[in-house]
This record gives C-alpha cells, sequence and structure tokens, in this order.
C-alpha cells in the first residue's frame, strides 16, 4: 500500500530508540522528510547517516523549554504534516513507593511537555487544515499496571488531553491519536522487567518469560510491528480515525473494548 507519504515533513520526539527510532525509519522508507528530536545528536546522527538529505537533527531534552522553542521553530521553517509525541517514561514503584518529588518529574517528564507542544504545533496544522497528531502510550492507559503508578497516572492524563484536542480540531483536517503499546522488544521493556525481577526475586530471564507467557500470543512485539501502525495513522490514509487509543499489545488488555 503506498501510504502516500512522499515528501510529507514530520517532527518524531524521542528519535534516538526503541519505537521512535522505528517509525522514523519506517517514515524515511515511505518517502517523508523528518526533523529528529533527542538528548544524543551523535547518535543520532550516526543511526540515520544514510538520510542525511532526508534529515535535520534537533538536540535536547523534551522536558526543557528550549527544546520546545526549538521544535516550533523548526515546524514554522517547512510545511508540516504530523509529529509524533514519544519519550521514556518515568521510574517504576507502587502509590506508597513514590514521593511529591517523584511526581512533579514525571508530570514534567510525561505530560507537560506533550500538552505545551501540542498547543504551539496545533495552530501550525490546523491554519493548513490538515494533519496528524500521535501520541506513543502504554497498555496502561486501559489496564493499570503493577508497580507504574507514575506512568499510569501521567499517561491516562495525556490520553484525556488528547481525546479533547483531536475533539476540538477535527473540523480543521487534523487528526489527533494515541498508540497504547504493550510490552515489545526494545531498550524501555528493561527497566519493567528489572523491576518484576526484584520484586519476585527471580532472574531477569524467569521475568522476560514470566511476562512473554502472560501475552496471548505468547511473544512480545516488536517495535517495527507498531511503527507500520504509526505510520498508516500519520499518512493520508487515516483521515477518519480520530480520538482513538489503539492498543498494541498481542492481546493483553481484556476488556471488551480493549
Amino acid at each position: 500500500m503506498d501510504l502516500e507519504l512522499t515528501n510529507q515533513r514530520f517532527i518524531i520526539c524521542g528519535a534516538s530508540s526503541g519505537f521512535g527510532e522505528a517509525i522514523a525509519r519506517q517514515l524515511l522508507r515511505e518517502g517523508a522528510e523528518l526533523v529528529l528530536v533527542a538528548r544524543r545528536g551523535d547518535l543520532l546522527r550516526e543511526k540515520f547517516k544514510d538520510y542525511s538529505g532526508k534529515i535535520n537533527i534537533i538536540q535536547g531534552s523534551l522536558i526543557y523549554d528550549d527544546t520546545i522553542d526549538q521544535i516550533e521553530k523548526a515546524a514554522k521553517s517547512g510545511e508540516l504534516h504530523g509529529v509524533l509525541f514519544n519519550a521514556g517514561g518515568p521510574p517504576t514503584g507502587t502509590p506508597l513507593q513514590t514521593d511529591m518529588k517523584d511526581w512533579d518529574s514525571s508530570w514534567q517528564l510525561v505530560m507537560r511537555w506533550k500538552i505545551d507542544l501540542a498547543i504551539r504545533l496545533a495552530p501550525i496544522l490546523t491554519k493548513k487544515n490538515y494533519g496528524r497528531m500521535l501520541f506513543i502510550e502504554s497498555q496502561s492507559v486501559k489496564q493499570p499496571l503493577p508497580s507504574l503508578v507514575l506512568s499510569n497516572s501521567f499517561r491516562a492524563g495525556v490520553v484525556g488531553f488528547a481525546k479533547s484536542l483531536a475533539l476540538e480540531i477535527a473540523k480543521q483536517g487534523v487528526t489527533v491519536n494515541v498508540l497504547a503499546p504493550g510490552s515489545h522488544e526494545t531498550p524501555a521493556i528493561d527497566r519493567v522487567i528489572k523491576n518484576n525481577s526484584s520484586v519476585q526475586g527471580i532472574t531477569y530471564d524467569e521475568a522476560k518469560k514470566e511476562m512473554e507467557e502472560n501475552v496471548p500470543v505468547g511473544r512480545m512485539g516488536k517495535a517495527e510491528e507498531l511503527a507500520s501502525l504509526a505510520a498508516w495513522l500519520l499518512s493520508p490514509k487515516s483521515g477518519y480515525v480520530t480520538g482513538q487509543t489503539i492498543s498494541h499489545d498481542g492481546g493483553v488488555i481484556k476488556g471488551i473494548f480493549g
């Protein structure tokens, strides 16, 4: 299927590894042009050296206003077709294992920057009556995960924001959706496996195997699998899908609307 992404321009946050990297590579294969954002610019340049003519790089942390300013400037410097909101998650822990410093820092890491950037970029997209906004969150927004109270809480808040924004700008041709991935073979899953290993007193490999056995399809997902769905949601083909939170979890979510 031709996703009609040739020469379309996207901003990809958290592009240096995991889902962000996989989605960036998928879009580049489809002919898109990208603004890649990550803390390590050198890593981005090395990983995407074969696409030097199709990318621009912004080095910086998404929790800092200076980085958001740079992204906004890049968005205004050329035609923009969409943006991927993606970054790492907060520390593990149960409610009683956290303190207010954890909550304050996690608000910055998981939620605040996404709201700030979305509010800045939405007018750019609505002005030309076309755009795609896609948030990468977690299956925890549908079914909270043990020992991940910070992620459970703030990612659910992002979904509420995204749904509200989707309704506000739908008539201007801009879609807003959320992908809710389950366990995938990405660097981010390591912290969850390590926490499960520590809590249960089992080895890392045992904790990983247990996690895989709890997935109905019997394995973890691949970032490339999620990337193919993300590319479609970022394409012109998905114009009638907005305000949705779509699971990509191998069947883990038990709810009938999972």
